[in-house]
C-alpha cells in the first residue's frame, strides 16, 4: 500500500474546514486528519456533541450545510469521518491530551489510540 503524504497544503486546508466549522453553531471537540487504513486514505476526522444528537446522515448533511455556508463547495470538502464523542478513540484522544495546552499541528502515528491503530494523523484540536 502507498501511503499519500499529507503536505502542507492540506494543513492550510483543514485550519480552513475548521474555521469554517467554528462559525458555525456545531462546536467541535475533535477535528483531525487521520489515515485510514480501512479507506487507504486520509480523511478528516470530526467528533462533537452537537453532532452526537442528530442521525448519521443528518450530521454530515450539517457538516456539509456549514462549509457551503462559508463558502466551501462540496467538491473542495474532504472525505469526512463523523464519530460519536463515546467513540473509544475519541475518548482515548480526549484522555491522552487533556492537559495539552495546544495540539495544532501535532502528528500521531505508529500507535493503537482507543480500539483504532493510527498509521498517521495530525491533530487540529482535542477538547
Amino acid at each position: 500500500m502507498d501511503q499519500t503524504a499529507l503536505v502542507a497544503i492540506d494543513f492550510k486546508g483543514g485550519m480552513e474546514l475548521l474555521q469554517a466549522l467554528d462559525r458555525s453553531d456545531l462546536s467541535i471537540n475533535v477535528a483531525m486528519w487521520l489515515f485510514s487504513p480501512e479507506h487507504e486514505d486520509w480523511r478528516f476526522v470530526l467528533a462533537s456533541r452537537r453532532l452526537d444528537a442528530a442521525e448519521p446522515s443528518e450530521a454530515y448533511g450539517l457538516v456539509h450545510d456549514a462549509l457551503a455556508g462559508a463558502g466551501i463547495s462540496l467538491e473542495r470538502t474532504p472525505a469526512l469521518l463523523i464519530l460519536k464523542m463515546s467513540d473509544p478513540f475519541i475518548r482515548a484522544l480526549r484522555r491522552m491530551f487533556a492537559k495539552a495546552k495546544s495540539v495544532d499541528g501535532m502528528r500521531l502515528g505508529g500507535q493503537k489510540i482507543g480500539d483504532l491503530f493510527v498509521p498517521d494523523a495530525m491533530v487540529f484540536r482535542v477538547r
